[in-house]
């Protein structure tokens, strides 16, 4: 079976996948082009798309009978393919979900921390050789501990930063969702101005997608209070990024941490002038345990494929 990798995945995996199919692997670390895209399904038996890469309902038109017939996606998050014309072209999709959960809400912890206690503005002081020593009021930021934190969207890792947000700093967990959640820890599901209004910390952990899309904007900032800082390790386009920088040059909200851009790998540079506000480059995941763990699950959704058995993990 002839099988795509988009972009190479971590030696072991690759290893794996290579034992048991016939695979091609892309030399660019860049997303897949919709001609890619387009030529992925006509020429291959499955294909193991990455972020960002370009499955459209216009790439699966331009191919009215494709040879491929499983795209599985590496990765939780697959707002970069159209699964509903995916189907309709006989293509099943699966994902990763699970494996992504730890690293995920670590790096939103990393994000909270940087923010609130400035290290990223402090870091930059150390390095330009600026830092005089220490005094009483220097870099004076926001202390985490004991603080409330809303969660928007209560999925596996907006609980895994609820816990640890509960259980490593004491944090008063509220949260914004379509429907409860049992969890073993306390947590208040609210209305979303109602959350934002009592949050010292806001975290956006919903999946992207149509539904999502600038789910967070004006409206949202100018609910949270001034002192609050506001994160996002989901998708960048749930976030309205213009909106975000209004109310970051205004002084609406006190400061932002971003690992996903509305048009990654495009960061404004409104963004990266402010010292408030924590940039990173999308590294979600980006531990080798946990993308191991990713490329694995993509390979077992393969496998079953090629066996005619039911999918892990179709979405």
């Amino acid at each position: 079976m002839k099988l795509l990798i988009s972009r190479r995945l971590p030696e072991s995996v690759m290893e794996a996948a290579g034992a048991r199919f016939d695979v091609t692997c892309r030399a660019t670390t860049q997303p897949m082009t919709h001609a890619e895209c387009v030529a992925a399904l006509a020429d291959y038996d499955a294909v193991l798309p990455t972020l960002g890469d370009a499955f459209r309902a216009e790439a699966f038109a331009a191919v009215p009978e494709p040879r491929c017939g499983l795209l599985a996606n590496f990765g939780a998050g697959f707002n970069h393919i159209d699964v509903a014309a995916a189907r309709a072209s006989g293509i099943e999709v699966t994902n990763t979900p699970g494996a992504v959960t730890g690293a995920t809400a670590d790096i939103a912890l990393t994000l909270i921390l940087m923010t609130a206690r400035r290290a990223g503005e402090g870091e930059r002081l150390v390095r330009a050789g600026g830092w005089t020593g220490w005094h009483p009021t220097q870099l004076l930021g926001l202390h985490v501990s004991g603080k409330t934190v809303c969660i928007i969207g209560m999925g596996r890792i907006g609980q895994a930063i609820a816990r640890r947000c509960h259980f490593g700093f004491g944090c008063r967990v509220v949260y914004v969702n379509r429907s409860v959640k049992a969890v073993d820890f306390p947590a208040e599901q609210m209305e979303m101005a109602d959350a934002l209004a009592v949050a010292d910390v806001v975290v956006v952990a919903t999946p992207g997608g149509a539904e999502t899309h600038h789910l967070v904007g004006a409206d949202v900032f100018a609910a949270m209070q001034p002192h609050a800082i506001f994160v996002n390790i989901a998708r960048g386009d749930i976030v309205d990024e213009a909106a975000l920088i209004a109310a970051l040059q205004a002084g609406r909200i006190a400061g932002a941490g971003l690992d996903v851009y509305e048009f990654e790998p495009e960061v404004p540079e409104a963004l990266r002038v402010m010292e408030n506000v924590t940039l990173l480059p999308h590294l979600g995941t980006s531990a080798l345990e946990p993308r191991e763990d990713m490329g694995r699950m993509a390979l077992d959704n393969i496998i079953a494929f090629a066996e005619g058995r039911a999918l892990p993990n179709p979405v």
